[in-house]
């Protein structure tokens, strides 16, 4: 395959200077980081003319393309969710930019409630969240342009969806709260003036309550501001909305948590804990019993409950103790539903809420369970199952019989049988065991040659389970194989687990991922002539960390949305609140001196690295583009070898969510191709 080496743009280098602790640190790409001047836009398009330029040049791309396609046309089903007297869903007909919100009563026909593919002529508006009132009456929903977390919300009567009042502008990280069918509680930040809207600070969040028929400028600051100023914060009712529950944050791990009694007029909000230091939430109440979840002295979680009077957790009592499988809860029916992780695959367990154990709920296989929550009323409800080789498949549970049955089945092209997953466990370099599930076609000689995609995230407490990818059928089919480990960082073992990849232990998660890269090999799963590595956001870090610390470990390398310049990610949007898994450069000198150490962007030197591909998009405003526009300028100044080092950009999308399938397929056509081409592997489409 003869692909002619891309002749990069010449990238302007300015003299730039920071000063850390008597440390000089020159930053020559820092004018990328300006998303509104024009030689910023300019050195975008001419980034994107020389990446297509390179991979059109790849003969099997649109066949690739077309293969994709062909296996994303089919009908796509959430899970059905009821409110009021209609039961809601989503649904893509296959191509479809954005999956369409249906709804149907009992015995009737499905109708279209919202179609998102309509708010925009390209697809890109997204519809990012829907909050109804508790008689399924009232509606708002949030709207999305291009991928950005801000949104407006558009409050609608449900049963003729007319608008009520004026759209509320600029929210951003907020759900939406019901106060009976008067009003909501929503949350914003201020949106910055002088910055760019993209990347500028967003510092103070602030809880307000808007009331129907009423101008936004008047909506009333319950929680926030200058007196109470946090970064987080998050509000909802209980679902007799007797209590109004928030929870305030500084960083992304662990919050305070607040009651206010809406039974009693102009109650005082009550503080619950005080403290950031670990993660609590109500999640249900009888009365003035609150049932709140938690890890404070219990890193794989527990419930406990306590009277609102006194809820002080002094007074809490355990109801679903800790145990060695990490904990979340969630309620339906009346019940209490324990989804418990072992070694990152689920099992779920029903209680009753006095914390009698009723059912252990049976699953399909090993694999992810996600849903089990539904109003008290309820009599059944939906649940999905998926693995990395089982479709998601919807469920119908009985709660009082604890009786699942297929609801509605997947019909994606793929057969299960000719597949497996397997999970192995892995020395790192310190001797810690991690998990890691394998995924190939059955038959699949381990000769070394298979083309395999090591995929990772390793942070912020985030679990990787088993879930299945349509894309990744591309993969599969043509004999290669998808490994995911379970790093340090994450929260598949509970807290414990995730302290173990932050800050001062952030190289942990690094020697985990290379340590898997390692094992695929040493086995013969693959070599490094057949390896790609891949990871977004956190996971974008993690690829571009080990790319600097180890150029020859691997083929390929995909950094998406990454975290690239540990030294700054701090100055922009929230980027503040990841210092409670980063530390940041200003705090320490020791804490410097490890961030510069394993920063990407600062530990590119002249080497011959791998095959990059670097993504990211003009929208995004959570981590900002600048990250990847700066390590990219500097891989292709530093990269000796004959290799590829590009960056693709996506415009007019954001960090992930809200993506139109034509986004979505396009950049998997494109992830596939550059993959295989530099891999020296021919594409053989599937008849």
């Amino acid at each position: 395959m003869n692909i002619k080496t891309p002749s990069y743009p010449q990238t302007q280098k300015e003299t730039v200077n920071d000063t850390y602790f008597n440390n000089t640190v020159a930053d020559p790409y820092r004018w990328l980081e300006d998303d509104r001047a024009e030689n910023t836009k300019a050195w975008v398009t001419a980034q994107n003319k020389v990446t297509q330029s390179y991979l059109s040049q790849i003969p099997y791309r649109e066949t690739i393309r077309k293969r994709l396609e062909t296996l994303w046309n089919y009908e796509k089903y959430s899970a059905p969710f009821k409110e009021g007297a209609y039961t809601y869903f989503y649904k893509n007909d296959g191509l479809q930019s954005q999956a369409v919100l249906y709804r149907q009563t009992a015995g009737g026909q499905p109708e279209v409630f919202l179609d998102p593919n309509k708010f925009s002529k390209d697809g890109t508006t997204s519809l990012a969240n829907i909050g109804f009132s508790n008689d399924g009456s009232l509606a708002a929903y949030q709207l999305s342009a291009g991928g950005s977390d801000w949104t407006n919300a558009v409050v609608i009567k449900a049963a003729d969806k007319t608008q009520i009042g004026d759209t509320l502008k600029d929210i951003k990280f907020s759900g939406i709260a019901w106060k009976g069918n008067d009003g909501f509680y929503y949350s914003s930040y201020d949106k910055p003036k002088d910055a760019s809207q993209l990347s500028g600070m967003t510092q103070h969040h602030k809880l307000y309550y808007h009331k129907l028929g009423t101008p936004q400028s008047q909506d009333q600051l319950i929680f926030g501001g200058e007196q109470t100023p946090r970064r987080y914060i998050g509000a909802y009712l209980t679902e007799d909305e007797r209590y109004l529950v928030i929870t305030a944050a500084n960083s992304t791990t662990g919050n305070e948590l607040y009651i206010q009694d809406l039974s009693q007029p102009n109650s005082a909000i009550v503080n619950i804990v005080d403290n950031m230091d670990n993660v609590h939430a109500v999640i249900d109440n009888i009365g003035s019993k609150l049932y709140i979840y938690t890890n404070l002295y219990a890193p794989t979680y527990r419930l406990v409950t306590v009277d609102a009077a006194n809820p002080h957790s002094g007074n809490w009592k355990n109801l679903i103790p800790k145990s060695k499988d990490v904990l979340e809860v969630s309620t339906a029916g009346g019940k209490l539903f324990a989804h418990y992780l072992k070694d990152a695959t689920t099992f779920i367990q029903q209680y009753d809420m006095n914390g009698k154990l009723e059912h252990a709920v049976t699953l399909p296989s090993v694999g992810t369970a996600s849903g089990f929550g539904a109003k008290k009323e309820e009599k059944e409800i939906f649940y999905t199952f998926t693995s990395y080789t089982y479709p998601p498949t919807i469920f119908k549970y009985n709660i009082a019989t604890g009786q699942s049955e297929v609801y509605k089945k997947s019909g994606v092209q793929f057969n299960p049988e000719l597949y497996e997953s397997k999970q192995v466990f892995y020395k790192s370099a310190d001797g810690t065991t991690i998990p890691m599930i394998i995924t190939y076609k059955k038959g699949t000689v381990l000769n070394g040659h298979n083309p395999t995609l090591l995929y990772a995230y390793g942070g912020f407490g985030v679990s990787l389970t088993p879930a299945f990818s349509t894309s990744n059928i591309v993969l599969l089919e043509q004999g290669g194989i998808y490994a995911v480990p379970n790093l340090r960082g994450g929260g598949e073992y509970g807290e414990t687990w995730h302290k173990a990849g932050i800050k001062l232990r952030k190289q942990n998660v690094f020697d985990d991922f290379i340590a898997a890269a390692e094992y695929l090999i040493k086995n013969k799963y693959t070599s490094k002539d057949y390896l790609a590595i891949a990871g977004g956001s956190n996971g974008g870090l993690l690829v571009g960390a080990t790319i600097t610390q180890r150029p020859d470990l691997c083929k390929v390398a995909f950094p998406a949305v990454g975290v690239l310049d540990m030294l700054r990610y701090n100055k922009f949007t929230a980027g503040a609140g990841w210092a409670y898994d980063y530390g940041t450069a200003e705090e320490s000198e020791e804490m410097f001196n490890y961030l510069y150490h394993y920063s990407p962007y600062h530990a590119l030197k002249t080497a011959s690295y791998p095959a990059t591909l670097v993504t990211t998009a003009d929208h995004d405003d959570r981590v900002v583009p600048a990250h990847s526009f700066k390590f990219a300028a500097r891989l292709q100044e530093y990269q000796q070898g004959p290799a590829p080092a590009l960056i693709r950009i996506e415009t007019n999308a954001g960090h992930g969510a809200g993506r139109s399938t034509a986004q979505i397929i396009g950049q998997e056509t494109d992830k596939w191709a550059f993959m295989f081409a530099n891999m020296g592997v021919d594409y053989n489409p599937v008849k």
